[in-house]
């Protein structure tokens, strides 16, 4: 009896990826929590997010590390080690950009976001779940993929990386508009700088779950 040539893999690296961008995903819930509380001025709760951020990025980098460890010399996979890796990297940017941007808010707690940017910002954040989360579901897509190699399976993993470019862009639109608006609001020019420069590190969110699709997309094609 032959025995099929994906029985010869250890544990599918793609069951610790998908372990990954679930903690990524729960990091940017958190996110979004922390944000709206920071706007709605309820600073104690903000903190209780931003450290409920640190625990999940902790777990997600025993899971990276626990990956990076299960892949031996000589171990069989479906993809290139160097691409899974590459993956993973990207993919762990996503939770470096939630960091970031909690950071940045803290350096000036005060004022804060100007009341005429709230709903901008509200809006920017809902932005950026959309791709996160649909990272997500193409992770889980690949690795049924990656176990049975078929053909309507690829083609699951493919949209789903047509999709995330999408709601890249959308993101990208509310990014601009926030940094219009603010170079025409006549306010200060650090109140400037931090509005732009937290609009851009919260946009990057979404850029790097796109980028993973990307290198997805790599791996697909292999």
């Amino acid at each position: 009896m032959r025995i099929p040539f994906i029985s010869m893999f250890m544990t599918s690296p793609f069951e610790g990826l998908l372990e990954h961008a679930k903690k990524v995903k729960e990091c940017a819930w958190a996110f979004q929590q922390a944000i709206e509380c920071h706007i709605t001025d309820q600073c104690r709760t903000f903190e209780e997010f931003r450290a409920e951020v640190d625990k999940l990025e902790s777990e997600a980098d025993a899971v990276k590390r626990r990956i990076r460890g299960h892949l031996p010399k000589g171990t069989l996979l479906p993809v290139d080690k160097f691409e899974l890796f590459r993956y993973l990297h990207e993919q762990d940017k996503v939770l470096d950009a939630v960091e970031e941007a909690l950071d940045w808010i803290s350096f000036r707690s005060e004022p804060g976001i100007p009341a005429a940017l709230h709903k901008d910002f509200f809006l920017l954040v809902d932005a950026i779940l959309d791709p996160v989360e649909e990272m997500c579901k193409m992770v889980s897509e690949a690795r049924k993929y990656f176990k049975n190699f078929s053909e309507k399976q690829r083609r699951l993993v493919k949209d789903r990386i047509h999709v995330l470019h999408q709601q890249e862009h959308e993101a990208d639109k509310v990014e601009d508009a926030i940094k219009e608006k603010v170079m025409n609001m006549g306010t200060d020019a650090v109140t400037v700088f931090h509005m732009i420069r937290l609009a851009e590190t919260i946009g990057s969110i979404a850029d790097h779950a796109e980028n993973a699709g990307d290198m997805m997309r790599a791996m697909l094609a292999k």
